[in-house]
């Protein structure tokens, strides 16, 4: 694996991060569902999940069709059974490299807060991101996303992707 160093790159890596962070902090799931390839894919596990190799985690859409189905769920069958909150995303970038196969492996440590119907705020989770990034058509998107909370359990249940 060969680290990136290319600052046009890393910008371009950073912006799609940027992207994502801002469509979920907006529950833009349209905006999110955009930062993916048409052969992504998204999981969201926990550390603990991944010492003890377990496959299953919170959330896991293993293709594109399970993506735009995690849209439909949020934007119109949860849309009134569950309680909303508001997300905000902090990230940084932690490496870049070159995969094998040509695409760029990142690592991207988060904290996300969460801000419920009565205004309080709380951490809802913290980890790092393990991304597998491609161009597609000239943009960069995921072609897997895969979230890992360095917690089993978050304070709350979790309605959005991280």
């Amino acid at each position: 694996m060969t680290v990136i160093t290319d600052p046009g790159l890393l910008a371009r890596v950073d912006a799609l991060q940027q992207a994502y962070a801002h469509a979920l902090d907006r529950r833009d799931m349209q905006g999110w569902l955009a930062c993916f390839a048409g052969t992504g894919r998204y999981e969201l596990t926990s550390a603990e999940n991944v010492r003890m190799g377990l496959p299953v985690g919170m959330m896991l859409d293993d293709c594109h069709e399970r993506l735009r189905d995690r849209v439909k769920y949020v934007n119109e069958v949860w849309n009134s059974v569950v309680e909303h909150y508001q997300a905000r995303h902090l990230l940084s970038r932690d490496l870049c490299a070159w995969g094998d196969d040509g695409a760029i492996a990142a690592s991207t440590n988060f904290s996300v807060f969460y801000t419920n119907s009565e205004g309080k705020s709380a951490l809802l989770a913290v980890g790092h991101y393990e991304d597998l990034i491609v161009d597609e058509g000239g943009a960069l998107r995921f072609a897997s996303k895969r979230a890992v909370m360095d917690t089993a359990v978050p304070p709350r249940y979790i309605i959005y992707p991280l």
